[in-house]
This record gives structure tokens, sequence and C-alpha cells, in this order.
């Protein structure tokens, strides 16, 4: 699955399941460009990984235009958009406010679209693939995270409508949903855990995984690989996919876990 030639744009590619995309697209010799609003982070990647940062918001459309400008000056065209960038909308409905609602949908929706809408016909010329990096949250609901789950939700049927429109000039579109993945995002959301319970970050894993066939989160990394192989040639026929990375998690019949706990 080399990428040698390829070119990759990877939104939000400054930490987390981004970053590890990074590393793992530029190993596999990718031309590789992160993007995100923090420079610092960005510029800790390139150092890493011999990539290209270019700060700028995703969900906007006139700095989109000026990454991919930069990124076809450089690299003379794009082959790979990954849309890796969110992380907001962790609250219930009632406890949700119109700006915080508006943020949710800015910065996990707006972002996606707005990066494959300018990306587009670049990613024609090559036809090329788009990856939106979804989560399980997209396939069902947790507790309290209105925000976070609707938008991941429509990432799904973004990924869709894009597959069915783009398929015929040769674009590919594919979205894959994690599940727990040993981020900085989620250990902030594990700090809920141990302070509630008096646990370190490794028990707070254990608790949030115990009835995850896998017992465990994900690595970056772990995601990383098959968001490559999502991206690359040998993934040529899989359009409008959605792969779910989650240890098993989505597989599990919540109402039978009592006759287990019970033995």
């Amino acid at each position: 699955m080399s990428m040698k030639g390829k070119s990759a744009l990877i939104t939000g590619g400054g930490t987390g399941i981004g970053e590890a995309c990074a590393r793992r697209l530029s190993l596999e010799g990718a031309r590789v460009f992160v993007t995100g609003r923090r420079r610092e982070p960005l510029d800790a990647v390139a150092a890493a990984t011999g990539c290209t940062a270019i700060t700028g918001d995703a969900a906007s459309s006139s700095d989109m235009r000026r990454i991919l400008g930069e990124v076809k000056r450089q690299a003379g065209g794009l082959d790979i958009l990954i849309a890796c960038a969110g992380g907001h909308g962790f609250a219930g409905a009632t406890e949700t406010s119109d700006a915080d609602w508006a943020l949710s949908i800015t910065a996990n929706l707006t972002t996606a679209f707005v990066a494959a809408r300018e990306a587009l016909p670049l990613l024609c010329e090559r036809r090329g693939a788009i990856l939106m990096v979804s989560s399980i949250a997209g396939l069902a609901a947790g507790p309290e995270v209105c925000g976070y789950t609707t938008t991941k939700h429509a990432m799904i049927g973004l990924t869709r409508s894009l597959a069915r429109d783009y398929g015929p000039a040769g674009v590919r579109a594919n979205a894959i949903c994690p599940g727990w993945v040993r981020t900085p995002m989620a250990d902030e959301e594990m700090k809920v855990l141990m302070d509630r319970h008096g646990i370190s970050l490794d028990e707070a894993y254990l608790r949030v995984t115990a009835d995850v066939p896998l017992r465990r989160a994900a690595t970056p990394d772990e995601i990383a690989s098959a968001c490559h192989f999502l991206v690359s040639d040998q993934a040529s026929i899989i359009n409008g996919a959605v792969l779910v990375a989650d240890g098993g998690a989505m597989v599990v019949d919540l109402p039978t876990l009592a006759f287990e706990r019970d033995r």
C-alpha cells in the first residue's frame, strides 16, 4: 500500500488520529500536508514526519482555498483528503446553548463539508479519495453528547452523498468510525471518571472498555492503519463504505450484558 507519488491533506492533523495518519502516510512515501488552527502542534508533527504544516480553519472557505492553493503549488495536485478536524458537542440537549450547538456543527460537520467541497476539483483531476473520520457516535448515542452525536451521524450522510455524486468522476468517499482511541481529547474525557471514582487514566480506559470484546481502547496508530488502507489503491473499489474500528463494541447486544455480569 505504497503512497509514493501521492499527495495528502489532513485537517485536524496536529494531534490524535490526524497526527497518526500524517506519520503513517509520510512513512509510506506520500507528500503530506497537515492543517489546523494551532501552529505549535502542526509544527511538531512537521518536524517529526517531514510533512508540511499550513495553519488554517477547515470550516473557512477562504482558508481552505489558500491551503489547497499551497498544496497544488508544492505538490502539483491532491490525491487524498482526510477530514479529521472536530471534537465539540459534549452535553445533553437541554444543556446545549445556541452557541454550543453552532460550535459543534462548525467543528465536526462544516469542517468536513468545506474541506471536501473545496478539495473536490483537485481530487477529480487525480481520481482521488476522501476519508471522513466519524465515530461510533455516528452510529449510536452516548450519554449527554447531543451535538457530537448529531454531527458525527451527519458526517456519514455527507460521505454517502459525496460517494454517489463524485464516484462517476473517480473520487471515492468513505468514513471510518473509531471507538475509544487513546488521544489527548479522549484523555480529557477520562478526567470525569478519574475524578468521580478516584482512579488513574489507565483505569478509566479499562472502565470504558470493560464491555468491549477486545477489552481495550485503540491506539491512534491502529486507526491510522485502517485509514491508510481506505485511502490506498488497495481499496480502489470501496466507495461509500463505513468502516467500524472499535474493538467490537458495536456488535455487543446491550440487553444481554446482565447475563454475563451475573455469571
